[in-house]
């Protein structure tokens, strides 16, 4: 079971600790997507907001970088918080997780060198899936290449999108706006595509804040600003399962199911 959000820990929020209640009753891992400790990412933030919270569950925790997390140079704050499990300083990486393949990517661009056709992260990426063609394939990262929320759709992630789509990728996931959403299935160009494309969520609802999305996407599906909250992906062999699961009482659900792609 893989576990998501992003824009999680500020100390002036308890948004954080509800959504790490949750977390305390959910097995699996947990995909952190970027934003982890607000404002700026330092060891301080670490130490005293994100720590108390989605701390606690460190050990099965596989982070991605987020632009406030960039707010200490380097990323300092978050690669000595995390050690080896954040992946080399160049901020992009992947790993097995049952049946499935993880890829987990830098959305800073500028920090990972480029994002464009035939940067460092695009080469390694065609290279890490030519590598591992497993039926199933995840890519999480912290700005979402589709949105409806205030930054909305981030171009600049065309050619790792393309790099995806042509593999097979069947998800992808996001923070940054924050807000939960699922849009239908893409091609990287935005287009529908029910036979190959790749459903991306936004899952900004970790606990710093909320906002709306202010201009839907045709291809939204579910949106939700009101709510943190986490998303729970149940991966099977060559299928998945989704469930946003919000803190506290809530009228809001969005749940179902797919096969990847064969």
């Amino acid at each position: 079971m893989l576990i998501a959000a992003g824009d999680i820990a500020s100390c002036h929020s308890q948004g954080d600790e509800a959504t790490a209640r949750l977390l305390d009753g959910l097995s699996g891992t947990l995909a952190a997507l970027g934003d982890l400790a607000y404002e700026r990412g330092t060891d301080a933030e670490f130490r005293q907001c994100y720590s108390p919270s989605w701390g606690r569950h460190k050990r099965r925790t596989r982070p991605a970088l987020g632009n406030h997390d960039y707010g200490t140079g380097g990323a300092g704050g978050y690669f000595r918080y995390f050690g080896a499990a954040a992946g080399p300083r160049r901020g992009f990486y992947s790993y097995e997780l049952g049946a499935w393949h993880i890829v987990v990517l830098n959305s800073n661009c500028s920090h990972a060198g480029g994002c464009g056709v035939g940067s460092p992260q695009d080469s390694w990426l065609r290279a890490d899936l030519a590598a591992h063609p497993a039926h199933c394939t995840l890519a999480y990262a912290h700005h979402p290449r589709f949105s409806s929320g205030l930054h909305g759709s981030d171009r600049t992630l065309r050619a790792l999108w393309d790099a995806l789509y042509d593999a097979g990728a069947d998800v992808a996931l996001g923070g940054h706006d924050h807000h939960y959403e699922r849009l239908r299935p893409l091609n990287p160009a935005g287009r529908p595509d029910s036979r190959r494309g790749i459903r991306q969520f936004v899952v900004g609802t970790g606990g710093r804040s909320l906002r709306p999305a202010f201009s839907p996407l045709k291809a939204s599906v579910a949106r939700r600003h009101t709510d943190f909250g986490v998303l729970v992906l149940r991966l099977r062999t060559v299928a998945y399962t989704w469930e946003f699961v919000p803190t506290g009482a809530s009228d809001f659900h969005d749940a179902g199911s797919a096969r990847c792609h064969l």
